[in-house]
């Protein structure tokens, strides 16, 4: 079953996209936090194998607003670039479509966990970083940097990076950084590297080589890492 979930924030309407499984609910939930296109077919779809394969309500959420979507990498950057120069703008928007999906009557509001892929991860993180009630926050070749000149914490969810080794936009530098920044949070944190594995492995029309490449393994790898989590954080029944 496909529901679209509007709410509205700062006069913006946005709309998720919601799959459940077939079985009555409620059930436990993921946000699924957009690459820098915005709102896809691609995390329309994960939200879909979520429901599909996991047994959890699988939400394609939108930060940009209803029906807004980069289609080339100008107008990616045009539409990411506000919200990456303000992460309160970003945080705030997080919080909101958060809120909407759990006050949603077949969604358990204590089960609930978020993905992101790029920019995504950001997006996630950043809900993280705000405190939200999770229980596991997963990125997938995400972007890592803290927000600056925000309050930060406590850390509620268990935070999953599942990141390429030789991704561009998330160095190992910056991986070291992100991992310090958890630690000194206190926050319960784990990291998957993939060798020989760029930026956004788990995109099948990726093709740039040395930048942006999608990779089945490293694709397959992360998706099974993912389940693990969830299962460990009883996201999963077994």
């Amino acid at each position: 079953m496909i529901e679209k979930l509007e709410h509205t924030h700062g006069g913006v309407t946005f709309e998720a996209h919601l799959a459940f499984p077939p079985s009555e609910g409620p059930h436990g939930a993921i946000l699924i936090a957009p690459t820098w296109r915005g709102q896809t077919d691609f995390e329309r779809a994960k939200a879909e194998r979520i429901a599909s394969e996991l047994g959890l309500v699988g939400v394609a959420i939108d930060v940009y607003g209803k029906g807004v979507t980069g289609t080339s990498a100008m107008e990616c950057v045009k539409l990411s670039t506000p919200l990456k120069r303000d992460r309160g703008l970003l945080r705030a928007r997080m919080l909101a479509a958060f809120d909407a999906v759990r006050a949603h009557p077949r969604v358990d509001a204590a089960r609930l966990g978020a993905i992101g892929f790029c920019f995504g991860g950001q997006c996630v993180l950043d809900l993280a970083r705000a405190g939200a009630e999770l229980r596991a926050v997963i990125t997938f070749h995400g972007v890592l940097d803290p927000p600056e000149g925000l309050e930060v914490g406590p850390i509620r969810a268990k935070i999953l990076a599942l990141h390429g080794h030789d991704d561009p936009l998330a160095t190992p530098e910056q991986l070291l950084a992100f991992e310090t920044e958890m630690t000194k949070l206190g926050a319960d944190w784990e990291v998957h590297t993939y060798g020989g594995t760029t930026h956004a492995f788990t995109n099948p029309a990726a093709n740039d080589p040395g930048r942006t490449m999608y990779s089945e393994r490293a694709d397959r790898r992360s998706w099974i890492a993912m389940r693990a989590f969830l299962e460990e954080v009883d996201l999963i029944t077994r």
